[in-house]
């Protein structure tokens, strides 16, 4: 797989890394361990991400959209040329592990090492949320809506969508005035800990903030 991207080291570096422990993985245990419908003929992993649906190559990681002409906007399937979502997808294979939600929800602060690894979080994920959408909740519920996410009732506006197969993210939003800010809220499924470490969920919480941009932009 070509990397074309050698001005990044922050990025080049990390998915080389986990290009070569991929290598590495039987195919089919990950499948079973992270409840992924693998394709032994193919040789490829179905993946979703975001509400989209793709192939992943095995072993060599290459990534195709599962049917050429599926539709979606432009520009949005994010997988195909976005790194952080390749590194995200392949931790996931990796070393993550599909375990059943009991239906709570947590917010960063509740996942392990997430009170030390907040402030990051909080100015990665919280801020950019509130400030992209605070002041365009119609905006942001039309990038919902186009993404396949349930309204559910919290906050002035809110939805849960797949982040990626069986696990599933909530962006609340409250709308600014001009007495005050915006405020976000994200919350996450209690089995994302079972698959993702702290770290991860602030790249979690950000490819979704930019899939939802991106969508607002069509």
């Amino acid at each position: 797989m070509e990397l074309p991207y050698e001005k990044d080291n922050k990025e080049r570096v990390p998915l080389e890394h986990y290009l070569e422990e991929y290598r590495n993985i039987d195919p089919k245990e990950a499948a079973l361990r992270c409840d992924v419908p693998y394709d032994e003929e193919r040789q490829q992993f179905h993946i979703r991400l975001m509400g989209y649906h793709y192939l992943v190559d095995f072993p060599e990681f290459a990534v195709h959209k599962e049917e050429e002409g599926e539709e979606g906007e432009e520009g949005v399937h994010l997988l195909l040329d976005l790194v952080p979502a390749k590194i995200i997808v392949l931790r996931f294979l990796i070393s993550g592990q599909a375990v059943k939600s009991s239906g709570k929800y947590l917010t960063y602060r509740e996942v392990p090492w997430g009170e030390v690894y907040f402030r990051q979080f909080e100015g990665r994920c919280l801020m950019r949320l509130k400030f992209s959408f605070g002041f365009k909740l119609e905006q942001f519920a039309k990038a919902m809506e186009k993404l396949g996410a349930e309204k559910i009732s919290m906050g002035d506006v809110a939805y849960e969508f797949e982040f990626i197969n069986g696990l599933h993210v909530r962006f609340i939003l409250w709308a600014g005035d001009e007495e005050f800010p915006p405020s976000s809220q994200i919350l996450f499924e209690d089995n994302f800990p079972y698959a993702y470490q702290a770290e991860d969920l602030a790249v979690v919480g950000d490819i979704s903030i930019t899939t939802l941009k991106k969508l607002a932009e069509v």
